[in-house]
């Protein structure tokens, strides 16, 4: 009974690296052959790697399973910890500074780039990195953080900072929302610029999370002018109709959002 048992899981494991490597074919057109692929890939290598580890693991010699992720990130340049759930078809491009923590999950055909962090946000036990269900894409450079599930086919971009889950299909760019606008404003001139922001139709004079300090800074300025002439021209309009002349009576319309919206799309496509 032991031969055939011994049997079947060589050939499921050869099967398995067969796979592996003809997944490279669809998602790398640099890829030529079997051989180049499985000489020269250190994703593949670290998959491959990474699957004996995760058996030893789960085998209780940890110690071993530890020095052979150990091993692989000094010759590949990917962290993988062995207790990472990874499923099949799974591929790292050029791979260096990718890190992969110990309760991360990864579905099927699941693509990462160089520099991808799977980490955690917690130092307690249990549950604390990530999880990839099937076919999501995971940019350059991008950290997903915490027990968090990025949905079926979805896509992270380059750079990105994820800490809140992520629908299937939806694509997810830019860093993590930081306060740059608190709740709370104490100071007298920033709370006028908000109210003339309301009230022009201009919401929080387009302070998106994402919005560069500089760009916020110059918003302020622009607003401060805004202000200052809309409040000339209402004492010149008062004078003019002191003197009988109505000339004041139709005000500019709002800022339309959509409006607001098609210059950012612009401004992020140039980008």
């Amino acid at each position: 009974m032991s031969e055939p048992m011994n049997t079947k899981t060589r050939e499921g494991l050869f099967c398995r690296i067969r796979e592996d490597i003809d997944s490279v074919f669809d998602r790398d057109p640099a890829a030529r052959t079997r051989l180049e692929v499985f000489l020269n890939y250190p994703g593949l290598h670290a998959a491959l790697a990474h699957r004996w580890a995760h058996r030893l693991w789960h085998a209780n010699w940890k110690g071993l399973a530890r020095f052979i992720s150990t091993l692989s990130r000094f010759w590949t340049g990917i962290e993988i910890h062995p207790g990472a759930k990874i499923g099949r078809r799974f591929f790292i491009d050029h791979g260096m500074g990718v890190v992969i923590g110990e309760t991360a999950e990864i579905g099927d055909d699941v693509t990462l780039y160089h520099g991808v962090t799977l980490g955690g946000t917690s130092w307690d036990g249990g549950k604390r990195h990530p999880t990839l269900e099937d076919g999501v894409v995971v940019g350059a450079g991008a950290q997903v953080l915490g027990p968090i599930t990025i949905g079926r086919g979805a896509k992270v971009g380059s750079n990105a900072v994820v800490v809140k889950a992520v629908p299937a299909e939806a694509t997810v760019v830019g860093p993590a929302a930081r306060i740059i606008l608190p709740a709370a404003c104490k100071d007298a001139q920033e709370q006028a610029r908000r109210d003339f922001a309301e009230r022009i139709g201009f919401p929080a004079y387009a302070a998106q999370p994402d919005l560069p300090d500089p760009v916020l800074a110059a918003m302020r300025d622009l607003l401060d002018h805004m202000q200052a002439a809309e409040a000339r021209m209402d004492r010149m309009c008062a004078d003019l109709r002191e003197a009988g002349i109505e000339v004041c009576n139709k005000r500019a319309g709002a800022i339309r959002a959509e409006t607001l919206a098609t210059v950012q799309e612009d401004e992020s496509g140039r980008g």
